[in-house]
């Protein structure tokens, strides 16, 4: 499960010339679903999104990266991205493999929306119209914006703890790096 997470002053969606959510201050969270993906996916994505510092301290502007969206009282925008999920490693054409079918990517997209509701509070977390064509329109502060990957924690954690390896070790090739490349 991947997520595109943006600071915002405020964002919308929109679709048929209709806007159908908005928040202000916040987060527009861009979520892609991949086909191996679990509900402990969701939940690490979710944790994620709650806990993550990309605030400043509301009681000291000066001190950045000190609050969380819970800890500024700000809303969230959800909106379900399946090109979050594209390989594009092999020539110029997006490959959409690795996202989850629709009617199961549906379904773990609303589980999703349920769990940060009752994580949260459920009248801050907006989201778009899964499946249509929607105009999304933000103002990034900053601009801050970040990627997470639930499967990379997971390969990070596993990483640290073998981490009596040399620091220049390749981890994908078990070699230098000077000569994996």
């Amino acid at each position: 499960m991947r997520a595109v997470i943006q600071r915002v002053a405020s964002a919308s969606v929109t679709v048929d010339g209709e806007v159908i959510s908005k928040i202000s201050k916040g987060l527009m969270v861009l979520v892609g679903i991949g086909t191996d993906d679990t509900l402990t996916d969701v939940s690490t994505i979710t944790k994620k999104i709650l806990a993550l510092r990309v605030f400043n301290d509301p009681n000291d502007a000066e001190k950045m990266w000190k609050a969380s969206i819970k800890d500024i009282d700000g809303e969230i925008l959800c909106v379900s991205q399946f090109t979050l999920m594209a390989n594009t490693t092999k020539g110029n054409k997006p490959d959409f493999h690795r996202a989850m079918g629709t009617e199961a990517s549906r379904t773990m997209y609303e589980t999703f929306l349920n769990i940060l509701r009752q994580a949260y509070k459920p009248e801050k977390i907006q989201d778009g119209r899964f499946g249509a064509m929607m105009d999304v329109s933000l103002t990034n502060e900053g601009p801050v914006t970040f990627t997470i990957d639930s499967r990379k924690f997971e390969y990070v954690n596993s990483s640290n703890k073998s981490s009596n390896t040399s620091s220049s070790v390749d981890l994908l090739q078990n070699k230098p790096l000077n000569e994996a490349y």
